[in-house]
């Protein structure tokens, strides 16, 4: 079985991170480890790993998204927890692999949570961590801008909102109903080394997710022709890394204070 046959996501880029994860936790820990899906929103991934026979621990400080991913699972080795994972002890349970998907770049102060995670890793356990590239297109042409519009609260604003809703776009993703999902944080991929080596950690694997089919107008054009979001994926494995909308990674740890 293929993760693709496991997931509720239809974007192209959202399958290749989600078998990025899949991937890398099946080669580094045993087919029965123990892992923490933090930030884990709806529960895409915890169930995604859930059928592979890990034991999966998906926590995330949202009720709303918690009773989603609850009401979605039917696996007796998945369970969901509304908790805060920077005020949690962690270091109660040691898991084999970690995940951290698209939840650094929504937190103001991303250290407290990156300790706690490196005291809950086992000693060869992985930490696989996805952010958007803060200076990627997707962030430099529209995060970015959008947030600066909002803010303002302007005529613009209001027209951009009146707009995204004809589209159907609603705030909310696949991944997760959370209320607030506002980028805080803009990695670059110097700022992610810098980040791991700071917090004890280093990282082994790299690689690019897609290049620009979430920006408009492409975008209009990608939600309903798959084949553009293949390619955009595709050629982003070629491109160099400050091109792509966001950054794969695995993290081990490597007792080097930075």
């Amino acid at each position: 079985m293929n993760a693709e046959s496991t997931a509720a996501y239809n974007r192209i880029a959202d399958q290749k991170r989600l078998d990025f994860i899949i991937n890398n936790i099946k080669k580094h820990i045993p087919e029965d480890g123990i892992v923490l899906d933090v930030g884990c929103g709806n529960g895409v991934i915890s169930r995604a790993l859930g059928v592979f026979g890990f034991q999966v621990r998906g926590i995330d400080v949202s009720e709303k998204t918690i009773e989603t991913a609850r009401r979605q699972s039917t696996l007796s080795n998945v369970q969901f927890d509304c908790v805060d994972a920077e005020n949690m002890n962690l270091e109660q349970e040691k898991y084999d692999a970690i995940v951290c998907s698209e939840v650094l770049e929504h937190l103001y102060d991303p250290s407290e949570l990156l300790n706690s995670l490196h005291g809950a890793l086992k000693e060869q356990g992985v930490l696989i961590v996805t952010v958007p590239n803060g200076q990627g297109p997707r962030e430099a042409l529209i995060t970015r801008p959008i947030l600066r519009l909002r803010s303002k609260d302007g005529w613009l604003w209001k027209q951009v909102v009146k707009f995204k809703e004809k589209l159907g776009y609603n705030g909310t993703t696949v991944q997760s109903d959370a209320d607030d999902l506002d980028h805080v944080q803009f990695f670059t991929k110097k700022h992610l080394e810098r980040l791991s080596k700071s917090h004890q950690f280093k990282i082994t694997h790299f690689k690019n997710s897609n290049f620009v089919e979430e920006v408009f107008p492409v975008s209009l054009l990608s939600k309903r022709v798959k084949l553009v979001q293949k390619l955009d994926c595709a050629v982003a494995d070629f491109l160099p890394h400050y091109c792509t909308s966001g950054f794969l990674t695995v993290w081990k740890k490597s007792h080097e204070i930075g």
